[in-house]
């Protein structure tokens, strides 16, 4: 379907509620699949009107076209299903699980049999997963809100979820206006026409000769509406439009066979820009207090930034590149450069011999690009590479393809989807534009350039997807994803170089650029007719490079020009306003809006990055980091911004910028300083709280003690805490069973003195299995009942492990210093694996590299494959000068799969599992001076919660090992603990699984304790600085961020 068309639709939308013809609208919103009308979805949701809701999803998805869909489709299908079981209709929940539920048992089998099994059960509530279940009405509101989350991040609802902003009575407005020009055309016009259908063409026949044509001003009631619904006829004049040219941006279009008439009876009458509108224009309230143009603070790069973008949907986090070829990535809330990754080929055999022979020269970034759904980077260089990196958390960028993609510079990167797959799009000096799929095949080679590439635009119309590219001679060129040549082809004004961009909601289209003589220019397409619709002015001078800009709001331009940026609305042609940004910006400063465009990044001559902001853009900064911003502030300068003078803020901003404090590490002294709760019925003082697990959901935390006996809390939906998860504003409850049993080992025979208890929790939460020196128990979390016990000492097992990818096949380190791997399903020990000398303490599974890790009292570190279970190595773990080798050491797999973190009493160490190679050490030192109890990554991996012997937390950059905030024992002990006869402090810490700032401790008095940062600050510190990129360095403000390498160890 055309563009019109596609209008069209919207047109009638509009006119059909503005009739209130409600169900005709939703059932055109969903047979179109141009508009999702997410309010309509939430209340067929909330009233529980199933067949509705999935025959209205059915317009613009199906199950199985991603897996966004897929998860919608299961969400909306198993709370049907709890829904039926909630009310005992069985035989409707067996309907439903074998007519709708059963499509997902081929995807996961597994899930498809525990769904089934609650059909066995008298309150489905009995399964850990559902415990929480409330009532209908909340399960389904919290699940709305899954399903919004869903809806927003699928691609196949991209463009569909906005309303185009339409004049009330559009459709109306346009019959009239078709009217007054078929008014215009009469041989005998009347000076009162009288209009009685729209099913002919209007012709006036006045009885006394003709009269000269006058324009004609219908009121909106001149088209009257109807008593009973009339349908509008498809040949309306109006919506029929003259054919576009060969050339031009149009894919489709209308043809009308009487458009050269209509042209020639136009010209000596009214233009159209003069016929009389029937309905009064509303101009939205826009003004220049919606465009970001006060200083907030500025970032320094270190280096000429090339290229900046904004993450789609977190609207702080800026991506950058530079003239060193370094991608860096900052949190500008907290200004904390988060990712800095320095040029280096990843596999220089694989790149060709003509990079090879350039490699030496210089190299920089020509462009950074994020992926519509934030999961990737792109990086395009001045030679031959890209660089494609997985983003999965705050400073988590992983290495994922490198492309030796062209002969010469890369120009331009950009992401899009076609067939609905996620590709690369790159062009060149060597006058190809290139697609590449993510795993680096390529898929296009768009040849028919005469020059070097300069940039390229993908973008699509309903479902035609395109590639809009220009070149350095100034040809603009249009494509589709096949080899057979360019769709469209003319000129850039001036024939320069030139880029091009849509208006956030793809329905306006522009170019800037600049010529070879150095004439700028900035325009805005008709894309029906391939014509140049505005061209805007302002620019002052000629340039000697070629401008940047960018688009916001669907209403506003903004470019780079003359150390300045200059700002238009999309809709004048004149320049709107212009700042400075106080000064310090190159000659063609680059620049890009954040997503929400409240934020503006402008690059400075003096190698920064000034961050430019609304009144919203402000407050959104200070909410990433709101207590650290602040402290920069003056006390003047907070009750500015509080009282929403912008330019006051700014001003005293400016005079307190060269007095910001240097990092410093925080330090949480007081209870007040914290989140803290205390787990009720925790364990008795006779107990130490030996291993401690968060359960996969995040709503309840296991505790095992020395004694052998485990214990479960859970965190239940309230109003205090609306999603049920752990969480450290709410006292949890101690969970057991109706039974009143208790999930204790085996421990007959067992010394407790001398027993190493260990546990492990399937990924579903449905089984725990322990032991405690005797047997290795599997209880039920539902029940708490035994399932089975095996393994007998001795010897005595001494740490578990569920394999990741069968949770019938266990891990199970042993006393005398040997793996078994265990089949439970078969009760068979399928391999047992020798290489320690002394009992197993740690074991860590990677299915990306297909290695299980093991460590051992021994102080080594041994890697087995998991496919043939055949060692792979041994490595001795560095032990710094006089420890000796006692004491455990444990291993946990960072979330890469590759990074893989050690700790032992004497240290904290991150090893390259790909190779087995220390990459980072630290050891205790001075407020931290104490053995390491424990450590643990958080659930993104990117900061290590470590404990000490002295009652000391540290929590530490994962990357870098550097400290970023310590809590003393007199913040989260009570005045009993701190007084007492013996020495109470951490044995175990835990993580929880999806909050990152959250963590548990296991103490040695058998109490258990959740601590969460204050609400006001929201993290545990903030970052170290880095030092020109080098992360191994000593920070000035205290030793005790020191981080070494191998050879670097101190104390």
């Amino acid at each position: 379907m055309s563009s019109l068309s596609r209008e069209l639709v919207f047109l009638i939308l509009q006119f059909l509620e503005e009739e209130k013809f409600k169900e005709s609208v939703h059932r055109l919103e969903q047979e179109s699949g141009f508009f999702f009308n997410m309010k309509y979805f939430e209340e067929k949701v909330q009233a529980g009107e199933w067949e509705e809701v999935e025959k209205y999803l059915s317009g613009f998805t199906k199950v199985d076209d991603n897996r966004y869909s897929m998860k919608i489709f299961f969400e909306i299908r198993k709370q049907k299903y709890l829904e039926a079981l909630d009310r005992q209709d069985k035989s409707k929940a067996v309907e439903i699980l074998v007519g709708d539920l059963k499509v997902f048992s081929t995807f996961n089998e597994e899930l498809y049999k525990e769904i089934t099994q609650l059909l066995t059960l008298t309150n489905f509530r009995e399964n850990e997963q559902l415990s929480k279940y409330g009532d209908t009405k909340t399960a389904r509101n919290i699940m709305l809100v899954e399903l919004k989350k869903l809806i927003e991040a699928n691609p196949l609802f991209r463009d569909k979820l906005v309303f185009p902003t339409l004049r009330s009575s559009r459709l109306r407005t346009l019959i009239n206006q078709s009217l007054n020009w078929q008014h215009q055309l009469c041989k005998n016009p009347r000076s009162t026409p009288d209009i009685k259908t729209l099913f002919t063409d209007h012709t006036c026949n006045p009885p006394n000769g003709a009269v000269a044509p006058a324009p004609v001003t219908l009121p909106v009631a001149a088209v009257a509406k109807p008593a009973a619904y009339t349908q509008l006829g498809a040949h309306v004049p109006l919506l029929k439009r003259p054919r576009s040219p060969p050339a031009t941006l149009g894919m489709v279009d209308y043809q009308n066979p009487d458009h050269e008439h209509l042209v020639k009876r136009l010209r000596p009458a009214q233009s159209v820009e003069e016929v009389t509108y029937p309905t009064p224009r509303h101009q939205a309230s826009w003004s220049v207090d919606d465009l970001p143009r006060n200083v907030a603070f500025t970032l320094h790069q270190g280096s000429a930034v090339t290229s900046m973008d904004f993450h789609p949907s977190h609207p702080t986090l800026l991506l950058v590149g530079s003239s060193t070829a370094e991608i860096t990535l900052w949190e500008v809330g907290s200004r904390e450069k988060l990712v800095y990754k320095p040029f280096k080929t990843w596999d220089m055999a694989s790149c060709s011999l003509q990079f090879q022979a350039t490699f030496k020269d210089a190299i920089s970034v020509n462009r950074v690009a994020w992926s519509p759904d934030g999961n990737y980077v792109g990086a395009a260089f001045t030679k031959h590479l890209i660089h494609l990196y997985a983003y999965s958390g705050s400073n988590d960028l992983r290495q994922h393809l490198e492309i030796d993609a062209h002969v010469g510079g890369v120009n331009d990167l950009a992401f899009a989807y076609p067939n609905k797959q996620l590709c690369i799009l790159t062009c060149g000096e060597d006058k190809l534009i290139k697609v590449w799929d993510l795993t680096g095949r390529k898929l296009f080679n768009l040849e028919g350039h005469e020059a070097p590439v300069y940039s390229i635009c993908p973008h699509h119309k309903e479902n035609i997807q395109f590639i809009f590219s220009t070149a350095y001679d100034g040809k603009i060129k249009a494509w589709l994803y096949d080899n057979s040549g360019s769709k469209v082809d003319y000129d850039a004004p001036g024939h320069g170089c030139t880029t091009m961009l849509y208006s956030a909601d793809g329905s306006r289209l522009f170019s800037c650029g600049t010529s070879k003589d150095g004439e700028s220019f900035l325009v805005e397409w008709n894309e029906s007719e391939g014509a140049i619709k505005r061209t805007y002015t302002g620019f002052r001078r000629k340039s000697n490079g070629v401008i940047q800009f960018d688009t916001t709001q669907n209403h506003f331009l903004a470019v780079g020009e003359d150390h300045q940026i200059k700002f238009w609305d999309m809709d004048n042609v004149n320049l709107l306003t212009q700042t400075e940004a106080d000064g310090g910006l190159p000659n063609l400063p680059r620049l890009r809006f954040n997503k929400e465009g409240n934020l503006l990044a402008v690059s400075t001559a003096d190698n920064g990055i000034k961050i430019l902001a609304t009144a919203t853009g402000l407050r959104s900064l200070r909410t990433v980091e709101a207590p650290p911003f602040e402290t920069l502030r003056t006390p003047i300068e907070a009750a500015a911004i509080k009282n929403g003078s912008m330019e006051k803020a700014r001003l005293v901003e400016d005079a307190t910028e060269t007095k910001v404090k240097p990092w410093q590490l925080a330090e949480i002294m007081e209870p007040v300083q914290c989140r803290l709760v205390t787990l009720p019925e925790s364990m008795d003082s006779f107990s130490k709280v030996a291993r401690l697990l968060y359960t996969n959901s995040g709503v309840g935390i296991l505790a095992l003690g020395s004694n052998g006996t485990q214990k479960l809390w859970k965190w239940s939906r309230s109003e205090q805490n609306p999603n049920g998860k752990a969480t450290a504003s709410v006292i949890p409850q101690h969970w057991q069973p109706n039974s009143g049993l208790f999930m204790t080992n085996d421990i007959s025979g067992v010394n407790l003195e001398d027993a190493v208890p260990c546990i492990a929790l399937s990924k579903n939460d449905s089984y725990v299995m322990s032991a405690a020196g005797g047997k290795v128990s599997l209880f039920n979390m539902m029940t708490f009942k035994v399932m089975t016990t095996f393994m007998p000492p001795p010897p005595a097992s001494t740490f578990l492990a569920f394999h990741p990818q069968d949770n019938n096949i266990i891990a199970i380190g042993m006393e005398d210093s040997t793996i078994h791997i265990y089949n439970v399903r078969v009760d068979e020990v399928k391999s047992k694996l020798k290489g320690h000398v002394k009992r197993i303490s740690g074991l860590a599974f990677s299915t990306h590299l297909g290695i299980l890790v093991s460590s051992g009292a021994d102080a080594q570190l041994c890697v087995w494959s998991i496919d043939s279970w055949e060692k792979r190595k041994t490595v001795a773990l560095q032990l710094p000068a006089g420890k000796a080798a006692t004491g455990d050491t444990r291993v946990q797999f960072n979330s890469d799969q590759t990074r893989l973190l050690v700790f032992h009493e004497t240290q904290l160490a991150v090893y390259d599992a790909s190779k087995m190679e220390c990459v980072r050490q630290w050891v205790p030192q001075d407020a931290l001076s104490a053995p390491l109890s424990y450590a643990a990554y958080s659930c993104n991996s990117l900061l290590i919660y470590a404990s000490f012997c002295d009652g000391n937390i540290g929590v530490f950059d994962a990357d870098t090992l550097k400290l970023r905030c310590r809590i003393a024992p007199s913040a989260y002990l009570s005045q009993n603990q701190l007084t007492g006869s013996q020495a109470v402090y951490p044995l175990v810490v835990a993580a929880h699984p999806l909050e990152p700032f959250q963590f548990a401790v296991g103490l040695s008095d058998g109490t258990v304790k959740v601590v969460e940062p204050t609400e006001l600050e929201g993290k545990w510190g903030v970052s170290p600085p880095v030092d020109n990129g080098m992360l191994n360095g000593r920070t000035a403000s205290s030793s005790a961020t020191s981080s070494h390498t191998p050879d670097q160890i101190q104390r």
